[in-house]
C-alpha cells in the first residue's frame, strides 16, 4: 500500500532548508519590492493611474499593481518599457536602494540644484502630501520662480 509522503515505511519530513526555500519562493524579493515602489513613486508623481500605465504597456492595472507591490518580478525588457513610459532612466528604479540590498551611496549622480539634497525616509516619499507638493512644484513653468519657491521652503526649515 502506498501513501503520499511515505517511502519504504518512512514518512518524508521536509528539512529546514527545504521549508525555508519554499517560504522564500512565496515572498517577494526585497529588490523586487524596492523596484516596484519606485515604479509607483514615479507613476504617482506624474499623476498617472495604474490603468493608464497598464494601457501604455499593454497590461491590466492588476498586473501593474503586482509589479508595484513586488509580487511579480519585472523583467529587463518590461523595465525598459516602463522607464520609457515614465520618462526616467532605468537606474531610477534602483536609486536609494539600501546597502544591505546591494545599493551603494557612493556613486550617486545628482542633478538639479548644486548642493546634495538630504535623504528622505522612504515613508516621507510615499505620503500623498509629499507627492502633491512635488507635483505642484514641477508645474511651476518659470525656472526662476521655481528656484525662489525652493529657497523659500529651505529658509522655513530648522537649521541643521
Amino acid at each position: 500500500m502506498n501513501f503520499p509522503g511515505v517511502e519504504c515505511g518512512v514518512l518524508a519530513i521536509p528539512t529546514d532548508d527545504v521549508v525555508e526555500r519554499a517560504d522564500r519562493e512565496h515572498r517577494p524579493s526585497p529588490i523586487d519590492v524596492h523596484v516596484g515602489s519606485r515604479v509607483r513613486l514615479r507613476r504617482t508623481l506624474l499623476g498617472m493611474s495604474q490603468e493608464k500605465l497598464g494601457e501604455a504597456l499593454g497590461l491590466t492595472f492588476q498586473q501593474v499593481q503586482k509589479y508595484e507591490r513586488g509580487v511579480n518580478r519585472i523583467g529587463a525588457s518590461r523595465l525598459f518599457d516602463i522607464s520609457r513610459v515614465l520618462d526616467v532612466p532605468i537606474g531610477f528604479f534602483f536609486d536609494d536602494m539600501p546597502p544591505e540590498m546591494g545599493g551603494s551611496q557612493g556613486n550617486r549622480r545628482f542633478t538639479g540644484f548644486q548642493e546634495q539634497q538630504e535623504g528622505f525616509e522612504d515613508d516621507t516619499l510615499h505620503r500623498r502630501e509629499t507627492l502633491e507638493l512635488v507635483r505642484a512644484y514641477y508645474r511651476i513653468t518659470d525656472a526662476s520662480v521655481r528656484k525662489r519657491v525652493f529657497d523659500l521652503i529651505k529658509s522655513l526649515t530648522p537649521a541643521d
